[in-house]
């Protein structure tokens, strides 16, 4: 039976915050039941935009910061990584407030980008150009830390959303243009990226949200949670209950469910807080979906531009013998 851990939290003030992520983890083992001496620890925050940071677009440096704190303490050697919708990672980093918990903890900031990437294709149903950060697979645990928020596209985000981001630098591009209009291939691709890294921990941040049109144009939201689990699938759908979304319109929680990943809320172990504990009414989802696709002249331009840096500006040498 998977366990997803639920605790109220309102503040993100470091010391409150430390001892109500000590208290989360605690049923699951604590960090140490996931980090080892000598661990490469990747957490992977949502780092989508710089341009709203005051808007609870990301994960609060706050989270990672005391997650972070916690691996080192265990013995782990952590860093950053992500590939962002908008920007490179440390610029977006910076945006968001995490410059100080960056040099604090000399903590490396990687950028997931086409040059290194592992194809995943035998280990996934029906996508056999599928395509990781190499950074991601050979990291020895990985840390998830996604923020829940709605999504124009996808009605919500969560943790199987926020392992995209591995999904190194331009090939997000064309992996919405592959699934053209349909939501749910989408989210079939989204499933089988997160079965492919099988996070060790996913941890979410739900102290405040970000509703309405998100990922990044809709309003924070005070929902005063946060939630672990070692199961991402379970946890994405425990997550719904407590904003009453119903789970056939999330495409990541449907088509996990249709392929036997995800567990049914009443088979769920809570150790701490049951959803209904912590239910909030009216979440605001989008006032429109729109579609996956990012429109053929958007990744025609993207991907170019992404040619004529890889090919043009930077040295040839570098692509000697490939």
């Amino acid at each position: 039976m998977s366990a997803v851990s639920f605790i109220g939290a309102k503040s993100y003030d470091l010391k409150s915050l430390n001892q109500s992520i000590e208290t989360l983890l605690e049923p699951l083992g604590g960090i140490k039941a996931f980090v080892q001496e000598g661990d490469r620890v990747l957490l992977k925050p949502n780092l989508l935009t710089g341009s709203r940071p005051t808007k609870e677009c990301v994960t609060r440096p706050e989270v990672v910061y005391c997650v972070a704190k916690m691996v080192i303490e265990a013995g782990g050697k952590p860093f950053l990584g992500d590939s962002p919708a908008f920007g490179s990672a440390i610029g977006v980093a910076k945006a968001n407030g995490y410059l100080a918990l960056l040099e604090e903890l000399n903590l490396p900031v990687i950028e997931f980008h086409g040059k290194r990437y592992e194809t995943m294709g035998a280990k996934c149903n029906k996508f056999n150009h599928l395509r990781l950060s190499k950074e991601v697979m050979e990291a020895d645990v990985v840390i998830n830390l996604p923020k829940i928020k709605s999504h124009v596209q996808l009605t919500m985000t969560m943790g199987v959303k926020n392992l995209f981001g591995c999904v190194p630098g331009k090939m997000k591009a064309w992996w919405h243009m592959e699934a053209g209009k349909d939501a749910n291939r989408f989210g079939q691709m989204l499933v089988e990226t997160a079965r492919a890294i099988n996070p060790d921990l996913t941890l979410i941040d739900g102290i405040i949200g970000h509703e309405g049109n998100g990922p990044s144009g809709g309003e924070p939201r005070d929902l005063g949670i946060l939630g672990a689990s070692e199961d991402v699938f379970a946890l994405d759908r425990s997550i719904l209950d407590i904003i009453g979304v119903n789970p056939g319109k999330v495409p990541t929680v449907a088509v996990s469910q249709k392929m036997g990943l995800c567990p049914e809320v009443a088979d769920i172990d809570f150790p701490l807080l049951r959803p209904e504990e912590l239910q909030i009414e009216d979440w605001k989802l989008p006032s429109a979906l729109v579609p996956i696709d990012f429109g053929m002249p958007r990744v025609i331009k993207s991907t170019f531009k992404h040619l004529y840096i890889r090919f043009i500006k930077e040295p040839m040498s570098v692509y000697a013998g490939r």
